[in-house]
C-alpha cells in the first residue's frame, strides 16, 4: 500500500498503518488499523456481539440479533480491490474495534458503497475519521472516486443534512432509506466525508448488502420495489 508524503515529520494516519504501528486517539488510547483478512471470521463475530441491538439495526438497515453464515462469509470475502475492508485493533488487547469496508459497484468501477462501524464503547474518539482516512487511501489506490453510502434518514432534518453533502436517492421512502454520494478527494478526507462520518456517529452507516442495495439478501430487510429515485 504505498503512501501519501507527508507535508511535515509527523507520519499520516496511512504511513502508521503501512508500518503497523499504533496511533494515538485524542482521549489518549491506542489502537492500530490493518487490512481485513478472510480469516477474520472470529474477529468480526466478537466485534457483532459488542454491538448493541440499535447499532445493529442502524447498519444492517434492520433486525440482526445474530450474523448468518452467509452474511459473514460476505464480509470476509475480501480481494483487496472491488471489496476492502480495513481493521481497528486496540492495542492493548488486541480486540477488534471498528472496520471501514467498500464494495465496488460492478456497473460503476468508479463507485463504491462505504461503511464504516465501530463498537459502542469507542464511538466518539476518532476512530471513524481514521479509518475513513485510510479507507479513502485504498479506494484512491484501487480507482474509486466516489462513495456512496446507504442511511436512514427518518426525518425531513436529517433529509436536509444530507443533500448539503452531494447527491442523495430514495432508495425506499417508506423505510426511511437514502443513498448518498460523496467524492472522494485526491489527498486525505474531504469536509464532506467528515461530515458524513459526524453524521454517522449518530444514525450509521449502513453495511453495504451482497450485490448491491436493489438485491437485498439480509433478513428482514427491505428491498426496493423500484429503481431510486434521483432527488
Amino acid at each position: 500500500m504505498p503512501s501519501t508524503p507527508s507535508t511535515n515529520n509527523t507520519p499520516s494516519t496511512n504511513e502508521l498503518v503501512i508500518i503497523g504501528a499504533p496511533i494515538a486517539l485524542r482521549d489518549g488510547s491506542h489502537i492500530r488499523i490493518r487490512q481485513g483478512h478472510h480469516t477474520d471470521r472470529d474477529l468480526l463475530l466478537q466485534g457483532f456481539e459488542r454491538l448493541s441491538p440499535n447499532s445493529r439495526y442502524r447498519r444492517f438497515l434492520a433486525p440482526m440479533p445474530e450474523l448468518n453464515e452467509s452474511m459473514v462469509r460476505y464480509l470476509t470475502e475480501i480481494d483487496h480491490h472491488d471489496h476492502e475492508a480495513m481493521i481497528a485493533l486496540d492495542e492493548a488487547t488486541g480486540e477488534g474495534i471498528g472496520v471501514a469496508r467498500y464494495v465496488r459497484d460492478p456497473n460503476q468501477p468508479h463507485v463504491a458503497e462505504i461503511a464504516v462501524t465501530v463498537i459502542d464503547d469507542w464511538q466518539r474518539r476518532g476512530v471513524g475519521t481514521l479509518l475513513l482516512e485510510v479507507i479513502s487511501a485504498r479506494a484512491r489506490e484501487a480507482g474509486i472516486t466516489t462513495f456512496t453510502a446507504l442511511m436512514l434518514a427518518t426525518n425531513a432534518n436529517m433529509m436536509d443534512l444530507l443533500k448539503q453533502l452531494g447527491p442523495l436517492r430514495i432508495i425506499d421512502q417508506e423505510a426511511g432509506t437514502v443513498e448518498i454520494a460523496v467524492p472522494i478527494p485526491p489527498m486525505g478526507v474531504s469536509p464532506a466525508l467528515r461530515k458524513l462520518i459526524r453524521i454517522a456517529a449518530q444514525h450509521e452507516i449502513a453495511v453495504p448488502p451482497p450485490h448491491n442495495h436493489r438485491m437485498l439478501r439480509i433478513p428482514g430487510r427491505k428491498r426496493a420495489s423500484q429503481r431510486p429515485t434521483d432527488q
